[in-house]
């Protein structure tokens, strides 16, 4: 797919599910905060309880942009664990090191923070690691390769080129943008994760399949 195609789809999905997932979509939906399509603009008729629990589930599965799969898997994760099931969920998937760093400011998008990691540009606690799935654990540090360091994605990011399209960092990362690295000093909480999702809503969805 293009990065035309996929810039598309991603502000197409973005106006579906009423969330933003990159830049361009957050311009699109100040200019035009109605689905796509020719029905866009109708007031949508309600919703089964169904159709809501899906797209709560879709809006968190497109925000970290991973397979269905992928959330299953974490889900079941989440629900072993200690504590409420949907904020273990989102704890675990802010942990994925493609998530981190976007967060930290390294990259612009998921996208782009996803093929950083895939690339092989980034390494944790000095090993490169290419899976955007691996799992950061508590006080590993996040940094890029040094012979990446040149390349102009990431001078833009060691500039702060990033600050006015992403939230500010969470605290439980610590970033240092000039040197292009962070460490993930605690697991993330529920309340301080910038995504929007109704978790309860997910865990409800999966629950009742």
């Amino acid at each position: 797919m293009s990065t035309t195609s996929r810039t598309r789809s991603q502000t197409r999905l973005s106006r579906s599910l009423g969330i933003a997932l990159t830049p361009k979509a957050a311009r699109y939906l100040e200019k035009r905060p109605y689905g796509p399509g020719q029905h866009g603009r109708t007031k949508r008729k309600s919703d089964s309880d169904y159709a809501v629990r899906l797209r709560e589930k879709q809006r968190l599965r497109a925000q970290y942009g991973i397979r269905e799969k992928q959330l299953t898997i974490a889900f079941k994760e989440a629900r072993r664990q200690d504590g409420l099931t949907g904020e273990n969920l989102v704890e675990l998937l802010e942990m994925r090191l493609d998530a981190l760093v976007l967060r930290a400011g390294f990259a612009r998008t998921t996208a782009q923070a996803r093929q950083m990691v895939v690339h092989r540009h980034i390494l944790v606690d000095g090993k490169i690691v290419d899976r955007p799935s691996f799992r950061v654990k508590p006080g590993q540090l996040i940094h890029v390769k040094a012979r990446s360091e040149a390349m102009e994605p990431f001078q833009v990011a060691a500039a702060g080129g990033h600050a006015e399209v992403l939230p500010n960092v969470p605290g439980y990362l610590e970033v240092e943008l000039d040197k292009l690295q962070a460490r993930l000093v605690r697991r993330p909480k529920r309340a301080e994760v910038p995504v929007t999702c109704e978790v309860q809503l997910v865990v409800e969805y999966y629950s009742g399949r």
